[in-house]
């Protein structure tokens, strides 16, 4: 069943690449924390290049209050960072799924040591960011339209009501996967006992098609595992 986006989790070890992990315990808590460590880097302010102009941000901005600190750290160096991650939405309007990386602190293994230029070069965000938002995806999904319609990752914009027609050819569709792994889940949401066989239906494509279809989409992290003894 896909979940409200803003019950779904900013972070999970999963996402982080390999070589990365989150410390267990932690000693920075984003839910306690953030607000403080935000606040410290005055970060709400908008600083113009030319001194004295700090102003507050406009509301054409995308809201910054919902942000967490995550620490994380490089195994090999003992590198920590912290990672401020945020769903993307304007002010006055409801979060849209999407997470971004808003901020980046970079701490040594040990207090005044200096911070390897390395480590600044090769922060793997982009890739942090593609886990975090396939796992998002695979969760929200099915409840990311707005106003009836959804952004894809290619840009093409999905109407609501396209999800359940026939998906088409996977080597010409913009956003294949992404598009079974809604009708799979629309199909999930709506109480179908085999949703595979479902789509199979109505894609007009044999069984192994679209268990092929479902499997691949598993695979690109846009689904959650199957559950054992479960059809479809």
């Amino acid at each position: 069943m896909s979940q409200d986006v803003e019950e779904v989790p900013l972070l999970v070890p999963e996402d982080l690449p390999a070589g990365w992990q989150m410390p267990d315990p932690t000693p920075i808590d984003p839910e306690t924390d953030s607000a403080a460590i935000d606040a410290a880097l005055k970060y709400e302010k908008w600083v113009d290049p030319e001194p004295g102009l700090d102003r507050n941000l406009r509301s054409g901005h995308n809201d910054g209050r919902d942000g967490r600190w995550f620490l994380i750290q490089h195994v090999p160096s003992s590198t920590r960072v912290l990672l401020r991650l945020q769903r993307q939405y304007l002010l006055d309007e409801e979060p849209k799924g999407e997470v971004r990386i808003t901020g980046i602190i970079y701490l040594p293994e040990w207090a005044g040591d200096p911070v390897a230029s390395p480590m600044l070069r090769n922060l793997p965000t982009s890739r942090i960011e593609a886990a975090i938002n396939r796992r998002q995806f695979a969760v929200t999904g099915a409840t990311r339209f707005e106003g009836g319609t959804m952004t894809m990752p290619s840009g093409r914009v999905l109407r609501a009501e396209d999800v359940m027609k026939p998906l088409g050819n996977p080597k010409r569709v913009a956003d294949f996967y992404e598009v079974v792994a809604l009708q799979h889940t629309r199909l999930v949401d709506d109480g179908e006992p085999n949703p595979t066989a479902r789509m199979a239906e109505l894609n007009r494509v044999p069984l192994s098609t679209a268990q092929g279809w479902v499997a691949r989409a598993r695979s690109k992290g846009l689904l959650p595992p199957g559950r054992r003894g479960r059809a479809g």
